[in-house]
């Protein structure tokens, strides 16, 4: 379980990274937990090295969060909640439509979600969301499934309409083979970097296209 409150240490020097001292003290205090989460780790980050990056006192921390678990999740939603409303409206214009392409889920799924990681801050975050996984939370990750949990049922619910030649089980196994390849790509750690001549969009949308080839072959495979 996250700790409820953060551990008093001393900062260790280079780890933290200031932030933006412009916009709101909330937005502030989020931007900083993103980017000390992403560095240390959710029970890593201590209130010194929170309040240092924000430029705020621990009075602004309690009173914009109240505690560290509603702090976390402030940092998941500010994220999830807009990239999920953006996939479930574009899933909206062609579920259960005859003409629909398992690759029209897939980039009603995986566009938006590269957009996200491409925005200020988004690749950041991608590093918090794998450490929720990876740091074995229980609390964070049931947030998570009940927060967000739908949104993948109802995309999954699409691909076994598409693909109803394959179980529950084999489904199952292969959108989290293919999510887990979405999460890398988003990352921005893989072997293929933006070339220099290359725009920012016309990079994503490769990516996206690669993407979305790939995923509906491990998909629709045999």
């Amino acid at each position: 379980m996250l700790k409820r409150s953060f551990e008093r240490r001393s900062p260790t020097c280079g780890m933290t990274r200031s932030v933006n001292r412009t916009g709101s003290t909330k937005e502030r205090i989020l931007g900083a937990a993103e980017t000390l989460f992403a560095q240390r780790g959710f029970d890593g980050a201590s209130l010194r090295q929170l309040t240092s990056a924000a430029g705020v006192n621990l009075a602004a921390v309690n009173y914009h969060f109240g505690s560290k678990e509603k702090l976390v999740e402030q940092v998941f939603r500010r994220r999830l909640d807009a990239l999920n409303a953006h996939r479930l409206a574009a899933l909206d214009r062609i579920a259960d439509q005859p003409d629909t392409r398992l690759e029209d889920v897939l980039d009603a799924f995986i566009r938006p979600a590269l957009e996200l990681s491409h925005e200020g801050g988004g690749s950041l975050f991608m590093r918090v969301l794998a450490r929720a996984f990876a740091e074995h939370d229980d609390g964070l990750r049931k947030f998570l499934s009940e927060n967000y949990g739908h949104v993948m049922r109802q995309f999954t619910a699409e691909f076994a309409r598409l693909l109803p030649r394959l179980s529950k089980e084999e489904l199952y196994w292969r959108v989290d083979l293919m999510t887990g390849a979405l999460t890398h790509a988003m990352s921005g750690i893989g072997m293929i970097q933006r070339k220099s001549d290359v725009s920012e969009r016309a990079h994503r949308e490769q990516t996206v296209q690669h993407l979305i080839r790939f995923a509906a072959a491990g998909l629709n495979a045999t």
